[in-house]
């Protein structure tokens, strides 16, 4: 894997991953709080604790926003400029991509982006999505019980939701914020240079981790101090009571002089993240990407998804070829800042971070198919047809990696990948 990725975007590739991916089908193994559960569960926190994974924290944003960044995609084009002319079936997967149109956002939903980290937020998110594509608290606190059954230590659990701000300059906000947040977490936790935390993030909250990996890495840089320019300017046009200048200095010391989390490892999981931005891999520990996929082409090239128009407009809502979102939410799309100042800090950071701009850029990148990302250890995992009938319910693909049925599957194979036993 290669170093030193200086918040370069990944390569749409096509060819075979080979030993960096493995394929599996989903089974929910023992019912849900039976003995047998119980002792799986408890066999995952053994290792962990071998490993000497101190805590997990789970990551997830609001599940009912612009999963797909249909706004970017109008703003460059769409169907206003003509792109879709000659290509049939576009009009129809525009309209599942649009929020207005898909079927998952909602005017009345009784919260919205950006969110803050809080006790309350979280209560109002599980009240409004319950487990799809977001980790519950109870979720959270059956996780970590079930890891410490019977073991002499406890793997400490958490969760953070992330601003859902989705496009350049809000995942970078959220991934400084992130730092500062595992910063004050990890003290709490004792950590030295031989522990590790585990990062779990769903959907678009692995964006803001691969962002975090290129931060902390422990190589030189200029790239990130650029990032942190831009960063503090906007901040200074933009000021609040929530964040300085200052702040953000202090945290670039402690990277540069590379005083972050004690010198603990930090490994990373993503569960239907797209594939955007690259990942330094001397910035973090473990990576592994966990992806619903479902086997749908016929030329044998089983580690790529299916791009056909206009057959994917039909697939979609019977989630045929596995999770959507982290099939065609990938370069060039994003949600739309919320004002001048943070669209001037989004369009530096796009110069940055992403050449691939434009609509028919897009498509170019959907028709890649890509599927596993560059760096990392990747499970394509075909979790079947989902029975909800809703899209709120099953985000096209996208809700899967979140529910209690599905926590020992995931927890098993995340160990096993991460943590073999010898």
């Amino acid at each position: 894997m290669p170093h030193d990725n200086n918040f370069q975007h990944a390569n749409y590739s096509k060819s075979d991953p080979g030993s960096r991916v493995g394929y599996r089908t989903f089974q929910p193994g023992a019912a849900l709080d039976c003995p047998a559960w119980v002792q799986a569960m408890a066999g995952v926190g053994q290792q962990l604790i071998k490993a000497n994974v101190k805590g997990i924290l789970f990551l997830n944003g609001h599940p009912f926003t612009d999963l797909f960044g249909a706004a970017r995609l109008d703003e460059v084009g769409g169907l206003k400029r003509g792109y879709s002319r000659g290509i049939s079936g576009l009009e129809s997967l525009l309209a599942l991509l649009r929020p207005d149109t898909n079927g998952i956002c909602r005017q009345d939903d009784s919260i919205h982006p950006p969110l803050v980290n809080t006790e309350q937020t979280q209560q109002a998110l599980d009240a409004l999505a319950q487990e799809a594509g977001n980790f519950t608290s109870a979720y959270v606190r059956k996780f970590e019980h079930a890891l410490g059954q019977g073991n002499a230590q406890l793997t400490r659990c958490s969760r953070y939701v992330w601003s859902s701000m989705n496009h350049h300059v809000g995942r970078v906000e959220a991934a400084m914020n992130l730092l500062l947040s595992l910063q004050e977490w990890g003290s709490g936790l004792n950590l030295s240079k031989e522990d590790r935390l585990l990062l779990i993030g769903h959907g678009h909250a692995g964006q803001v981790l691969a962002l975090l990996s290129n931060i902390m890495t422990s190589g030189e840089s200029e790239v990130r101090g650029r990032v942190f320019e831009i960063l503090a300017r906007y901040w200074q046009a933009c000021p609040s009571e929530t964040r300085s200048v200052e702040q953000l200095e202090q945290l670039y010391r402690r990277i540069t002089d590379r005083n972050v989390l004690e010198g603990a490892s930090v490994d990373v999981v993503t569960l239907g993240t797209p594939v955007r931005y690259g990942w330094d891999t001397e910035g973090i520990g473990h990576l592994l990407h966990i992806v619903n996929h479902r086997v749908i082409r016929t030329d044998n090239k089983r580690w790529l998804a299916k791009m056909e128009l206009p057959q994917i407009a039909w697939e979609m809502p019977y989630q045929t070829g596995g999770d959507y979102v982290q099939q065609l939410a990938v370069a060039g799309t994003d949600a739309l800042p919320d004002s001048p100042e943070a669209e001037k800090a989004n369009v530096d950071f796009r110069e940055i971070f992403e050449p691939y701009d434009g609509f028919e850029r897009w498509l170019e990148c959907t028709r890649r198919t890509t599927r596993c990302a560059n760096d990392g250890q990747c499970l394509l995992v075909e979790y079947g047809v989902q029975l909800e009938e809703s899209p709120r319910q099953h985000l096209f693909g996208h809700a899967c990696y979140t529910r209690s049925r599905a926590m020992l599957f995931m927890a098993t194979e995340i160990a096993g990948a991460l943590y073999p036993q010898n």
